[in-house]
């Protein structure tokens, strides 16, 4: 992946208005509906909002001065369209900055409507997934139904009645669009507008199907499989191309973006690949050391706690963490010890302990593993990368 300044062609310390302004320009440039539906104009002007997203937002800016990219992609991105940031949201972003300003102009007034084929494409359909966090270690297959709009089975998706077909609207010759030469002081205006005839269709229905009432389109319900790679995290999302709602009059499908919802496990704090379990011990296990079973995120496994072990210690299970999304091995868990203190005693454990008391040496001064670490995070960041 290209630098972001480098893709938008400023320099680093460039303001929000100079950022805007170098992305509407190749916003403009690389649009695909102004390139005939070029690959190569739909990656580079993917490319270029997806650097003016993360440029025009001062925290997301920050990080990635910082941190490059890997301090704003959070685990998104990967094989199958499995991305943090794909080709409808580069659509969205543009139009949400710079839908009312030179769009219809550029494309005509229908063409941010309609899909490069000349239909226009379905609405897009956002749904959440729930998955759990065994279903992240191992990837899952999951089916939902949803009721989304189909084509019309009576008509075929033309709107017509059966038996008929839609006309050729005389008001813009089938264009869709209606252009309007005026004269100026400046010279001669061309205007390029929707057609208020048709409304950018470009044939007009004159015998409506009485199944969908002109429009192509049936609400049906559908099953979709959805398959879920290893490593998901919440907020990371699939777009199914085509799998959304269908177009009027026989349109193609919009797409289907699902986003991920991973449940939260009580047993588990997720960081990235990594997992992090409290395991209660007695004073005894501390002391003496011992084998204890603790739960995984696909089973159980047994981790040795070393003699003399400190209420707060960290100890490492390589490769029993999460898949990384795109590949590369596991993540590991840290299992952090917790020595727990009896809130009731019988005679039995109190005679025992007062008799330790008597012999037992005094605590040191100090007794901190990692002087000077700050703290429990850091000494899980220091356990990651140990």
């Amino acid at each position: 992946m290209r630098d972001y300044y480098e893709i938008l062609g400023v320099a680093r310390d460039a303001d929000g208005d100079a950022i805007k302004k170098a992305y509407r320009r190749l916003a403009l440039q690389w649009h695909p509906d102004k390139n005939n539906g070029s690959k190569e104009a739909e990656e580079r002007f993917k490319e270029a909002t997806e650097a003016y997203e993360v440029l025009r937002d001062p925290q997301k800016r920050a990080a990635y001065d910082r941190y490059g990219h890997a301090g704003v992609r959070g685990g998104a991105g990967g094989a199958g369209g499995f991305t943090g940031f794909d080709f409808s949201d580069a659509l969205n972003v543009f139009m949400r900055d710079f839908g009312g300003f030179g769009f219809e102009d550029l494309f005509g007034a229908a063409a941010g409507r309609r899909s490069r084929g000349g239909a226009r494409k379905g609405a897009d359909v956002r749904v959440r997934l729930a998955v759990t966090l065994a279903e992240v270690a191992a990837g899952t297959r999951k089916t939902i139904r949803l009721a989304l709009d189909g084509t019309c089975t009576a008509c075929s998706g033309s709107g017509a009645a059966p038996g008929t077909q839609p006309v050729t609207c005389a008001t813009c010759g089938g264009a869709g669009q209606v252009r309007r030469v005026q004269q100026s002081v400046f010279g001669q205006m061309v205007s390029v507008t929707t057609c208020p005839t048709c409304r950018g269709e470009g044939k007009r229905i004159e015998t409506p199907c009485p199944s969908c009432a002109g429009s192509g389109v049936q609400r049906t319900e559908r099953d979709i499989e959805i398959e879920v790679p290893p490593g998901v995290s919440s907020g990371d999302y699939i777009t199914m191309r085509g799998q959304g709602n269908a177009g009027p009059g026989g349109a193609p499908r919009g797409d289907l973006v699902v986003v991920m919802d991973v449940q939260d496990d009580p047993r588990f704090v997720r960081d990235g690949a990594d997992l992090i379990h409290d395991r209660a011990i007695t004073f005894t296990q501390a002391a003496l050391g011992a084998e204890v079973e603790v739960p995984t995120v696909d089973g159980s496994a047994r981790v040795t706690i070393p003699p003399g072990t400190q209420s707060g210690r960290l100890l490492r299970m390589r490769g029993r963490g999460l898949p990384h999304l795109r590949g590369g091995g596991r993540g590991d868990q840290i299992v952090r010890v917790v020595v727990w203190t009896p809130t009731r005693l019988d005679p039995a454990q109190e005679r025992l302990l007062r008799q330790l008391a008597e012999i037992e040496s005094p605590p040191p001064a100090d007794i901190d593993e990692n002087p000077g670490e700050g703290g429990f995070w850091a000494k899980v960041k220091e356990a990651f990368t140990g």
